[in-house]
């Protein structure tokens, strides 16, 4: 068998003409995936994007790799399929706060909890974009749009504790600006054998523009984010002088030296949940990095093992029998 040939980032550039408001996040985005699509070693017919509906969901269109740009809501139900019908394929769900988690959210809660080997990038602006500036369910209370012009009453879902609660084995969270910490994340995202769900801070700078700035800024990011690399100190801060303890299931600043060691790998997601849970306290560090990383049964790995289970005890089949099974009737 011929070797596979050595793909680069440009090999996975389309020939479609990348549509996005000029500055938004999504380019970078773009511009790492492509890249870290040319570091996995998998041939481009075996790679699948799948979106719904947004901004977020042109981007099948501008990766060279097989695509499907479905529904609102639906690109983890398809996802789901595609998998299901063909498992080898390496198949990556690209949506948004508004797609993903608002009509979208019975089937994102679904893919997590059955463990599907998928990837979901959840880019979240905080806003609804392409419908133009109406408040999203990740949209923080207060906050004016065109729908809420006197405020959002809305409590707005926190997508990692989400996830988590729906049993995903795999969180994680980067930011569209840091490009090296978001190509390691999805670098790890993609060797995990199960429902990947990373969320993407994605700067919209039309309808949201700065939403992330006091956390995600260069200037500021070391200070006010602390980065969950499993297996090292939750150390932050530009001098690395300060940490993170959980102390009573309160996260608490300390000095790096009392800092904890980060596990993903726990089997209860209990410490998860309370870092997640630090994004709703503006004196601590914003979490970034992966929360959540554990081993667990796959659902499509279930279903073709049943299949097979199927076929040795009782044969192929046949789809005209089993139309002309059962009982039949004929209408005169």
């Amino acid at each position: 068998m011929a070797q596979q040939a050595t793909l680069s980032k440009k090999d996975f550039k389309s020939d479609q003409d990348v549509r996005w408001c000029p500055g938004c996040g999504d380019y970078a985005i773009l511009n790492c995936v492509q890249g870290v699509m040319a570091q996995l070693g998998v041939p481009r017919h075996q790679l699948c994007f799948v979106s719904g509906i947004g901004c977020s969901s042109r981007f099948p269109y501008y990766m060279n790799t097989y695509g499907f740009h479905t529904i609102h809501g639906r690109a983890t139900a398809f996802a789901t399929g595609i998998k299901s019908a063909n498992p080898e394929l390496s198949v990556w769900v690209v949506t948004g706060d508004g797609d993903g988690l608002s009509i979208g959210g019975n089937h994102m809660a679904h893919i997590l909890r059955r463990n599907v080997d998928v990837k979901i990038l959840l880019f979240n602006n905080e806003i609804y974009g392409l419908t133009k500036g109406q408040y999203s369910p990740t949209s923080p209370q207060g906050k004016k749009t065109k729908t809420s012009p006197m405020g959002s009453v809305d409590r707005p879902f926190d997508p990692v504790s989400f996830a988590l609660g729906c049993g995903a084995t795999f969180v994680a969270r980067t930011i569209d600006t840091h490009q090296k910490h978001m190509e390691q994340v999805l670098l790890a995202a993609a060797a995990h054998k199960g429902t990947a769900f990373v969320e993407i801070y994605q700067n919209c700078v039309i309808f949201n523009d700065g939403a992330f700035d006091t956390i995600a800024e260069k200037t500021v990011r070391e200070d006010h984010t602390v980065d969950l690399r499993p297996g090292q100190p939750l150390v932050f801060g530009k001098e690395h002088d300060k940490g993170i303890r959980i102390e009573s299931w309160e996260p608490r600043v300390c000095t790096a030296a009392q800092a904890e060691t980060w596990r993903a790998d726990l089997a209860s997601p209990g410490a998860a949940f309370v870092m997640a849970q630090m994004d709703a306290h503006p004196e601590l560090p914003r979490p970034i990095g992966i929360f959540r990383d554990v081993a667990a049964p796959t659902f499509d790995a279930g279903l073709h093992e049943q299949i097979q289970r199927a076929r040795a005890t009782r044969g192929s089949g046949s789809l005209e029998k089993l139309l002309h099974s059962g009982e039949t009737w004929t209408v005169a």
